[in-house]
This record gives C-alpha cells, structure tokens and sequence, in this order.
C-alpha cells in the first residue's frame, strides 16, 4: 500500500507541473501580447502626432501664400513719338506706324 500510495503521489506531482506549465506558457503569451499591445499603441500615438504636424504645416502654408490680386499697370503715352518702339501684351502688339 506504501508503493501505491507513493506512486499517486508521483502523478499528482506530475499533473500539478503540467498545470503549472500550462500556466506558465499562458501567462508568457500574455505578456508578450501585453508588450505588443505598449508598441502598437507607441506607434498609433507617433503616427497620429506626424498627422497633426503634417496638417497643422499644411494650413501654416495655405495661410503663408495668399492669393493676390494686385495688378501692376504701366501707363505708357504717345508710343507713336518712340523711335523703334512696339509694346506686346499676350498677342496684342502697339507698333510705331511710320
């Protein structure tokens, strides 16, 4: 009775390890997955500061470079007492007529 005895208490030991070992991997995958959870959330805030930044430059530079509307005019008088004069504005040309 003494062997049987010991030899139950030998498989208890054993199933208590493959418990413990079983917990053990368990609590391995959830700290692994805990790390990867830190990272991708690391990441997610770096990538969402880039945008904000990337944004925020994007409407400085709408901002900096305003449309304009002012037009530079030249008056120019009497182009007709200019020797070899002609003045060309697109496809209009004001020549000297001799």
């Amino acid at each position: 009775m003494n062997i049987k005895s010991e030899k139950d208490e030998i498989n208890n030991i054993r199933n208590e390890v493959h418990k413990l070992q079983e917990q053990s991997l368990a609590l391995e995958l959830l700290k692994d997955y805990k790390k990867q959870n830190k990272r991708q959330f690391i990441i997610i805030l770096v990538i969402l500061g880039m945008f904000t930044a990337l944004l925020g430059y994007t409407i400085y530079l709408l901002n900096d470079f305003g449309v304009s509307t002012e037009t530079d005019t030249i008056d120019i008088d009497n182009v007709e007492e200019i020797d070899n004069s002609h003045i060309k504005i697109g496809d209009d040309v004001w020549e000297k007529s001799n």
